[in-house]
């Protein structure tokens, strides 16, 4: 993990606002006892989740989207730390691991690549090295038996973490095969063909190597739904999906039913959590959309999905910041930091 930057207790205090007669979250927060001895310190705390950042736009770039995936962290973590610390949420729960720094290959990528097409092979190229780097973290974690708590970055990484927790899980003798579920909000299957990696075929990568045996994605926008996508779907007993004009234009489901659906029909394993913020109506991604989710939709999903299912990740992709075409959000951070909130206290 040469791209992994760990925190210690003056990083986390350096973004955290002190205010006398409160505590904040930030104040509360575990980190790494030994960044050199990473299992060992992990199988000591006391920490329920383990919380990290893959800020990179790689995986987006890759799949001819506009930069800007990496931009959510920093505004994350600002909110994050500085929420009440009190009987809803205390903060001891979470472990704040740091987060991986890939600007390094997309420097090389941009100096070196010419023409778009080279860039987007480079970049595709490139992903492979998150793949690696990330599933190795990630099953570490979870062979602790901890929940990783992952703000991406692109949905790209949604492969390593299926990957990692299946590997990690398995290790840890909790599931018989590496091989884990997903329960995926979002208005793209993120099924393309393997074409090489990006942001817009992790599931399929994941699941044609065998380490994801059922998903179910909810929300999906059938205006963006390729043919061919959709036919290896609705062939495969082992996914399903339920489009967003079923929920809320032909109403043949209400919301909480359609994740109970989900939950449902991946309930007889771990499941790995994601939500990719490009479903949220004008939230700020690559792929933003006029017409789409509300915020309490994510907050409702989350926290259903949480009480309902057995854990293995929870990962939140795609929201920004900044995108690389100037358009810019102050309420990013914020929403994940509802989000990422409201899935602990769920669980707890």
């Amino acid at each position: 993990m040469s791209h992994f930057i760990f925190y210690g207790k003056n990083d986390i205090l350096s973004l955290t606002r002190l205010r006398r007669y409160e505590t904040k979250l930030g104040e509360r927060l575990e980190c790494i006892a030994d960044r050199n001895e990473l299992e060992k310190s992990l199988q000591k705390t006391a920490a329920e989740y383990v919380l990290f950042g893959i800020p990179e736009d790689i995986g987006v770039r890759a799949n001819s989207g506009t930069g800007g995936a990496g931009s959510s962290w920093t505004p994350f973590l600002s909110s994050f730390l500085n929420i009440q610390s009190n009987d809803f949420l205390s903060g001891e729960s979470v472990l704040l691991l740091g987060h991986f720094d890939f600007s390094d290959l997309e420097r090389v990528i941009e100096a070196n690549a010419h023409g778009p097409e080279e860039k987007i092979e480079a970049y595709r190229h490139a992903v492979n090295t998150i793949d690696d780097e990330v599933e190795s973290l990630v099953k570490v974690i979870a062979s602790c038996q901890k929940i990783p708590i992952v703000i991406g970055g692109g949905h790209n990484n949604a492969y390593p973490l299926i990957k990692g927790a299946a590997k990690g899980l398995y290790k840890a003798g909790l599931i018989p095969l590496a091989q884990i579920n997903c329960v995926n909000l979002d208005a793209h299957t993120d099924y393309r063909p393997s074409e090489g990696r990006h942001s817009g075929n992790g599931f399929r990568y994941a699941e044609e190597d065998g380490y994801l045996q059922k998903y179910c994605a909810i929300g999906i926008h059938e205006n963006y739904l390729p043919q061919n996508v959709w036919l290896d779907i609705v062939n495969n007993p082992f996914m399903d999906f339920i489009t967003y004009e079923d929920i809320f234009i032909l109403e043949k489901k209400n919301f909480i039913q359609s994740v109970a659906h989900a939950t449902g029909f991946t309930e007889e394993n771990y499941i790995g959590l994601e939500l990719d913020l490009d479903c949220i109506e004008d939230t700020l991604s690559s792929a933003i959309t006029p017409s789409g989710l509300s915020p309490l939709h994510a907050r409702q999903y989350v926290t259903f999905a949480a009480i309902d299912s057995k854990i293995a990740y929870l990962h939140i992709a795609e929201g920004a910041a900044a995108l690389n075409d100037g358009r810019k959000s102050d309420t990013i951070g914020k929403l994940i930091s509802y989000i990422v909130s409201d899935f602990i206290k769920a669980r707890e």
